[in-house]
């Protein structure tokens, strides 16, 4: 990334979760870093919603709008959130945003597509156990919980590894027997006050 402005678009997709073209009609009042939310129009439903996003997220955004401002570019609640990067200022569309992710791509010798990122985000989500199903469905916009079934079904090499991992165990545990548990202790003085007198 070669501007704050694509390193915070970035942190943001790939944080959010959110489809390209939903993260560009964010206006700047949108952005609460004290939140960590951001607000978009979903692409489908065309209904306003807030997304959290990562710290890294408000930190490359911040150094992107100070620096665009600094340059001139409209400032205000109700102006968008992204923008150009050269005079004459223009918000920023889905296809100049694509064409700064190709020019990336072509740094980078990679083939990655800004619909990947929605992807990164949603692999990321589904893969923290403490994160429910039905929040991940509602934070990247699904009708439907099973649109996620792919996320969270296991490929073949994490099954092989898991089992592979299994029989390591197994062998250890053979290789390494626990020692039987040892008789329960009992405390005299407490066996004395129960059946009265001193025990010898």
């Amino acid at each position: 990334m070669r501007s704050h402005r694509d390193r915070a678009l970035l942190a943001s997709w790939v944080s959010t979760g959110a489809r390209s073209e939903e993260l560009l009609t964010s206006r700047e009042r949108d952005a609460i870093p004290g939140q960590q939310l951001i607000g978009v129009i979903r692409k489908g439903t065309r209904v306003y919603q807030q997304l959290p996003a990562s710290p890294d997220a408000f930190v490359w955004m911040r150094l992107y709008q100070e620096e665009a401002w600094a340059n001139g570019v409209p400032r205000g609640r109700d102006q968008p959130l992204w923008w150009t990067l050269r005079r004459p200022w223009r918000p920023l569309n889905y296809h100049a945003a694509r064409a700064m992710f190709v020019r990336a791509n072509k740094l980078l010798g990679s083939v990655w597509t800004l619909h990947d990122l929605r992807h990164t985000a949603t692999f990321r989500m589904t893969q923290d156990p403490e994160l429910s199903m039905a929040y991940v469905q509602h934070i990247l916009g699904h009708k439907y919980q099973s649109t996620l079934q792919k996320y969270v079904d296991p490929s073949t090499d994490e099954v092989i590894e898991a089992g592979l991992v299994h029989h390591a165990r197994q062998e250890h545990k053979r290789a390494h027997p626990s020692p039987p548990p040892s008789a329960p202790a009992y405390n005299p003085e407490s066996l004395g006050i129960l059946f009265g007198g001193t025990l010898a």
